[in-house]
C-alpha cells in the first residue's frame, strides 16, 4: 500500500523521482526502491514524506483512506476559500 500511495501522491504533484528525492535529501534510487516495494523508509523518513505530501502517516501506510490537508497557519478566510475551491472541484 505504501509504495502505491507515495507514487500516486508524487505524480499528483507533477514531480519526478529525482525532484522528490531532492526534496527529501535522498537518492532517486531510494525513491525508486520505495515505489517498487523493495525497501521501506525509516520512521523519521516516513514522517518527512507525510509532511511533504501534507498527509497523515496512517494514510501513507494504508490504515486510513482519507488524505488530509494541513491548513495550520492559514486564516479562517483562507480555509473557507480552500473549502469553496474543493466544493467547486467536487461538482
Amino acid at each position: 500500500m505504501f509504495y502505491e500511495r507515495i507514487k500516486e501522491l508524487r505524480l499528483s504533484l507533477g514531480i519526478n523521482q529525482v525532484q522528490f528525492a531532492n526534496k527529501l535529501g535522498v537518492t532517486k534510487q531510494c525513491v525508486s526502491n520505495w515505489e517498487n516495494a523493495n525497501l521501506q523508509p525509516s520512521i523519521d523518513m516516513l514522517r518527512r514524506i507525510a509532511e511533504t505530501f501534507s498527509v497523515s502517516t496512517d494514510y501513507l501506510l494504508g490504515l486510513n483512506d482519507k488524505p488530509t490537508l494541513d491548513v495550520e497557519g492559514l486564516t479562517n478566510e483562507q480555509i473557507l476559500h480552500l473549502r469553496a475551491i474543493i466544493d467547486d472541484i467536487r461538482k
